[in-house]
């Protein structure tokens, strides 16, 4: 079997052949360590949740469908749910004063790349912040169109939503955000502001 075929078959195949796995998991890695970067700033949580990310994806391999989206699409909807689990999980256990306890151990290399991933990933993180406003539906839509480059049919997917839910939530969001841009006075406006109006000239959906 070539390596062109194995690339093909997809987390259904990767999650029974362990070296096919090794493929899909050196495929996605980058991608999945970016985006949960770009939403966690601990270097042991983004190491935990991307590792969490392919775990689930071998436990739900059989429901990704090609026709939906892209791989990468279908992982991202699996981190999104992981990330906002561990962000559950943090709250929780900050109210009880507990955060060590569970924690990968890392080595001193891992964790220095790991800092540099968040620190490449900050402007994204600035531009999630710029959409905290927005409801949760059409925020969600939103980062994976403008900040994680998905297409709407992959972000959709990702979702788990109709494409013509989608495109009435994009519609919404960007007639927030560029209400919210006129209000704005005329003065030198904050980073996230900033980050903010870039998202509005750049969602525009790509083929």
């Amino acid at each position: 079997m070539t390596s062109d075929t194995r690339s093909e078959e997809g987390p259904a195949a990767a999650a029974r052949d362990p070296d096919l796995f090794e493929e899909f998991y050196r495929r996605h890695f980058d991608a999945i360590t970016r985006f949960v970067a770009r939403r966690v700033t601990d270097p042991h949580t983004v190491a935990d949740v991307t590792a969490e990310v392919f775990l689930a994806a071998i436990d739900s391999a059989d429901s990704y469908r090609p026709g939906r989206g892209s791989e990468t699409a279908w992982l991202y909807g699996i981190a999104r749910n992981l990330v906002g689990a561990e962000a559950r999980r943090t709250a929780r256990q900050a109210a009880l004063g507990a955060r060590i306890a569970g924690r990968r151990l890392l080595e001193a290399d891992d964790i220095a790349r790991l800092e540099e991933q968040l620190d490449a990933e900050a402007a994204g993180r600035r531009a999630l912040a710029a959409l905290a406003g927005l409801p949760q539906g059409e925020r969600a839509l939103l980062e994976l169109i403008t900040v994680d480059q998905l297409t709407l049919p992959e972000a959709a997917s990702a979702l788990g939503l109709r494409q013509v839910t989608a495109r009435v939530r994009l519609h919404r969001a960007r007639k927030t955000l560029r209400g919210a841009a006129r209000s704005v006075p005329d003065q030198p406006p904050p980073e996230p502001a900033l980050a903010r109006d870039a998202l509005i000239a750049g969602t525009g959906e790509r083929a």
